[in-house]
């Protein structure tokens, strides 16, 4: 969580809302890295989990079976069913999400009838600090 947390902090100062995100081999060796991208890249879709996850599958040679991601954010329903499709074996995620989450709120991808795979997951995880990273960063652009 170290790794997206910095990856979060490092996206917060180009002007991007602060979200890291990393995935992690099952040896223990991170495989991509990435902070959200959307405004830089103009790509509603440029979400720190979706960009690590493309980059780790291109170094894996296809789906992360195996794999574990860890997260600043609980990941939207978009990420969610990324990941579903990735095969991801865990995620981990930091700040909790009620308004945009697709995992413990919202859609609640993972529970949907029918979802083809359901990593495991684990929430909360350094949650005062990602949320206090995005509470910093909204309230510096209210400002």
């Amino acid at each position: 969580m170290e790794a997206a947390l910095a990856e979060a902090k490092a996206a917060g100062v180009r002007g991007e809302v602060p979200v890291g995100a990393v995935v992690v081999g099952s040896d223990g060796a991170v495989l991509a890295a990435a902070g959200n991208e959307v405004e830089a890249a103009r790509d509603a879709s440029a979400h720190a989990e979706l960009l690590a996850m493309r980059a780790a599958a291109r170094a894996m040679g296809g789906r992360l079976a195996g794999c574990d991601l860890y997260v600043t954010l609980e990941p939207c329903a978009m990420c969610a069913g990324a990941m579903v499709h990735f095969r991801l074996r865990r995620l981990v995620f930091g700040a909790y999400d009620p308004k945009g989450g697709g995992v413990e709120h919202g859609a609640r991808v993972f529970a949907a009838p029918g979802c083809l795979h359901v990593p495991e997951v684990l929430g909360g995880v350094r949650e005062a600090e990602c949320g206090d990273l995005l509470r910093a960063f909204f309230k510096d652009l209210r400002t």
